[in-house]
């Protein structure tokens, strides 16, 4: 009887912990999948800014090639500093004589 009672709890509990094991591995999965797309994301942000970085180095040669071209025809330039320049109102309606 004894025998009995005590094999009975410990078959149930290593049903209970065989459940918590299956448990254990489908979380193990679900974070492996999570990981899985969270490097896959990264991957992709890492190429995406080194593309953006490569049309930025372009576009910055451009505009060099650009201005040294304008400067040798000789043609006036007024550049801006966009970094410094602050906005400043300017009326642009028809001048009033009152």
């Amino acid at each position: 009887m004894i025998r009995d009672r005590l094999c009975r709890e410990y078959l149930e509990e290593i049903d209970r912990l065989e459940r918590s094991i299956v448990e254990l591995e489908e979380q193990i999965n679900e974070l492996k999948m999570q990981l899985r797309l969270k490097v896959d994301e990264a991957n992709s942000l890492a190429i995406e800014n080194a593309s953006l970085r490569h049309k930025l180095e372009l576009m910055e040669r451009r505009e060099r090639t650009l201005l040294d071209l304008l400067r040798s025809l000789k043609v006036p330039l007024v550049l801006i500093d966009e970094e410094r320049f602050e906005d400043a109102e300017v009326d642009l309606g028809p001048d009033s004589k009152e």
